[in-house]
């Protein structure tokens, strides 16, 4: 991380991490295991027989129930259809509660899906008790409810409860809603895109309030909504057992977000990052960056992939067992590494909600690894569109100057001119300048008079490459205009003047070459260039 901020700290806006995304599954601790359903309809409820009507009976009564809740609350209930994203059909009824200022359930989902449950069997053989019943786990299809509610301290949440014996329920949440609900109760400013901050009055609050996110306060808030929206059971029936439940994070994601400068070509250096680090992340370099060390009983995912989310966006991954880091850029200014892990013992940490500022340290070391890593890959020379900028028309006042074109030879002559201009100490005259243009290049007045000189000089100056020598009518180049005269005349003297040469006209011979760096390189162009025209020929 601190090479990260020693290469991009004067083009960062700012940087913060937290938790993203997080699923969370939420089990009966006391209704787990086959033998404690025996007991609990048994001992508890006082049926003799456990058998599939009982079971039967538990699951029409929940599902009566969320019809009910559905239909006095008016909150619309649908099946889910194939090929709909769910999140996106719902957000118009989300939009509609946050401009109430209402917290709460607005929409549920049905969904046939796969989950675990309990079978029940009469025994092969006879027993002595008539009213066994052989209960065994099974994994099998039926019905979910998705509650999509809005909390007041977590923000939109998503709530999948299963129809069947035990129950168990699934919870899908975000860290940047919390994050997002925190900043609104103390009233500070900020930009949210999707789940990315793009701006914000207090970055350290910011921080702050991503920090204040733990696992008490998830707990408390999932006790609440199981309670109110999970299957019910009386006082008694809690009393006589445990009927709290235990939440595992079953997929949890941190992310490091770096928020860059509007003018940081992010996308253009993001891209070709992820060329370098195709080739250089290799399988010791992974396990480096994930604390581990590389041996023969190492199971599970150890590589690199480069997948293409849409057109021209791509996510650059690094997988290791069941867990990955992944790096993309979105918005223009906004790159994210984020670890995203679906197994927690990869790392040796526990599952339970108590644990997650646990996983927040391991993973805020693991996040800082690869920024490092990752930072030599961004610290790269990529294509700027200088020319294509240039040779834009530019508007200054009512008036309207063309662009300048890199095959311009006026241009080219006039900047080749201008960067002697070391020898002049207060600028040049226009007159001054006309005259070492013909000189220089043997061309006559009427070929190149003095009014069109003043015309190149006026465009120059709208594009921001040359200014005046205070009140006097003396130019001389700005920072900008050296830079873009040494561009185009060096493209077209050291570059594309002498590969066309040796294309079109003649090419030297490269047995009798002097012993000269830039004429190697020169030779080793014609003959890529030459390779090209022939493949190219045999297609």
């Amino acid at each position: 991380m601190e090479l990260f901020a020693k290469l991009f700290s004067s083009l960062l806006v700012f940087v913060y991490h937290c938790f993203d995304r997080i699923v969370i599954n939420g089990y009966l601790s006391g209704l787990s295991r086959p033998d404690q359903v025996v007991y609990f309809f048994r001992n508890v409820i006082g049926v003799p027989v456990v058998d599939k009507d009982v079971l039967s009976r538990r699951t029409n009564e929940y599902r009566n129930w969320v019809e009910a809740f559905a239909r006095n609350h008016k909150t619309p209930m649908e099946w889910a259809e194939k090929g709909v994203r769910k999140e996106e059909y719902v957000q118009p009824f989300l939009r509609r509660m946050e401009r109430a200022g209402q917290f709460g359930v607005y929409f549920i989902f049905q969904s046939m899906e796969q989950g675990p449950t309990f079978r029940c069997s009469m025994p092969k053989f006879p027993t002595q008790d008539p009213n066994h019943r052989i209960l065994a786990q099974q994994r099998s299809r039926f019905k979910h409810y998705y509650f999509y509610l809005r909390d007041q301290t977590l923000g939109p949440m998503v709530m999948r409860v299963a129809s069947f014996f035990p129950f168990q329920t699934t919870y899908y949440l975000n860290g940047h809603s919390f994050i997002e609900q925190e900043l609104n109760r103390t009233k500070i400013g900020f930009r949210k895109n999707d789940n990315a901050f793009l701006a914000v009055d207090d970055v350290t609050a910011l921080q702050s309030a991503a920090d204040r996110l733990t696992g008490k306060v998830i707990g408390e808030r999932l006790d609440y909504w199981t309670l109110l929206l999970g299957p019910k059971f009386s006082k008694r029936e809690r009393g006589a057992m445990n009927l709290h439940r235990f939440y595992a994070v079953h997929q949890i994601e941190y992310s490091r977000n770096f928020i860059f400068k509007r003018h940081f070509p992010i996308h253009r250096i993001f891209e070709r990052s992820c060329e370098i680090g195709l080739w250089r992340l290799t399988a010791h370099k992974i396990s480096e960056i994930f604390g581990n060390r590389v041996t023969k009983k190492l199971k599970g995912k150890l590589n690199t992939t480069l997948e293409q989310v849409e057109h021209g966006h791509h996510i650059f991954r690094a997988y290791f067992k069941h867990a990955f880091v992944k790096q993309y850029e979105k918005f223009s200014t906004f790159l994210r590494n984020e670890i995203c892990s679906n197994n927690l013992s990869d790392f040796k940490l526990k599952k339970g909600l108590e644990h997650l500022s646990a996983v927040r340290e391991r993973f805020l070391e693991i996040t800082d690894r690869f920024a490092t890593f990752q930072a030599q890959s961004l610290n790269v020379h990529v294509e700027f569109p200088l020319l294509q900028r240039l040779a834009l028309p530019i508007p200054v006042g009512t008036a309207k100057f063309p662009g300048i074109k890199i095959h311009d030879t006026r241009m080219i002559r006039l900047m080749e001119v201008l960067l002697h201009g070391g020898t002049t100490v207060g600028g040049w005259t226009a007159k001054q300048i006309h005259a070492a243009i013909l000189t220089s290049f043997q061309v006559t007045a009427a070929r190149y008079g003095l009014n069109q000189l003043r015309y190149d000089l006026r465009k120059m100056k709208a594009h921001g490459l040359m200014e005046r020598d205070g009140k006097r009518y003396a130019y001389r180049l700005t920072d900008k205009g050296t830079k873009v005269a040494l561009t185009f005349v060096l493209f077209h003297q050291r570059l594309c003047g002498p590969l066309a040469n040796s294309l079109f006209h003649h090419q030297p011979n490269a047995g009798a070459k002097p012993k000269s760096k830039l004429e190697d390189a020169y030779h080793k162009a014609d003959a890529s260039i030459r390779n090209v025209i022939q493949l190219l020929e045999a297609a």
